[in-house]
């Protein structure tokens, strides 16, 4: 068996190009244009390079796309004030503080400052919660991300055993809840977990979220399983390797996202898709 790649360049080329088409059918009616605030905080390369990113994929679709760059001595009360500022201001829709942050501000009193209906990373505490209760809310990304390439995948995930490997808050727990909802049967599992191949290996649908790099081997999984590999771990060569081994996992998998190239390119794209969201709870 070799598995069938899912593409998550496509996939969120064709997601950007569906926004698109809404912001342009919202300005032709002479609505106001979605407007998507990026606050960066330092110059952490991996984050400038994200940025930048966002800000320019927002402006290709044609939100309106602002990023704030502030030093890396920006002190905590001047990014509150700049988040305040933001929550403000009526035409911002969606807001976005870039992680990590310098170490001398506290995460998440910056996630909590943030106006929930327009937290488009869906990590403020009543996001959190509106999910957990399987409410409407605002999603993190790149959970959003893995389940619309689920769906693309897959017929149906009714009644389906998933293992999610990764607990956090931005990825592991978020998705296991959205799979919930899904009505999947879900095991997080992690790094305590007893005997986590086997576990692994009785999932239809594997979830690897756990940070480190081809740790989920291809004898770990069910024959014909679907893989979501959200890992990117930067190798010694400079290259990205997922979360799986991928060179054993698609001789034993159905269906597999690469890396690079599968979750990644849909995060941002779900992004842009959270900011229509919160633009249309926000304006109706």
């Amino acid at each position: 068996m070799t598995a069938r790649i899912i593409d998550g360049k496509a996939a969120a080329a064709e997601l950007r190009a569906e926004i698109g088409r809404e912001v342009a059918a919202l300005k032709a009616a002479r609505k106001p244009t979605p407007g998507l605030h990026v606050v960066l905080v330092g110059e952490d390369p991996a984050s400038k390079v994200y940025v930048a990113s966002k800000e320019k994929l927002a402006a290709e679709i044609g939100m309106n796309s602002v990023a704030h760059r502030l030093p890396a001595e920006t002190t905590e009360a001047a990014l509150l004030a700049k988040i305040a500022e933001l929550n403000a201001d009526d035409g911002v829709d969606g807001i976005l503080v870039q992680l990590p942050l310098p170490k001398h501000i506290d995460t998440g009193r910056i996630i909590d400052a943030i106006d929930p209906a327009k937290d488009v990373d869906g990590l403020h505490p009543i996001n959190a919660g509106l999910l957990a209760g399987g409410k409407n809310g605002l999603v993190p990304c790149t959970p959003l991300g893995c389940m619309l390439l689920l769906k693309q995948a897959l017929p149906s995930l009714s009644g389906l055993e998933a293992v999610v490997v990764g607990r956090s808050e931005l990825v592991g727990r978020p998705v296991a809840q959205l799979l919930l909802q899904a009505d999947c049967t879900v095991t997080i599992a992690h790094s305590r977990t007893r005997d986590l191949p086997a576990v692994v290996r009785r999932a239809d649908i594997v979830v690897a979220a756990v940070g480190r790099p081809r740790m989920i081997k291809g004898d770990w999984l069910k024959p014909g399983a679907t893989v979501i590999d959200v890992g990117i771990n930067r190798m010694p060569d400079g290259k990205l390797a997922g979360d799986v081994d991928y060179a054993e996992a698609v001789e034993v998998a159905g269906a597999i996202t690469p890396v690079p190239g599968g979750v990644g390119p849909m995060t941002i794209a779900c992004l842009l898709r959270n900011t229509l969201t919160a633009y249309r709870a926000r304006r109706g």
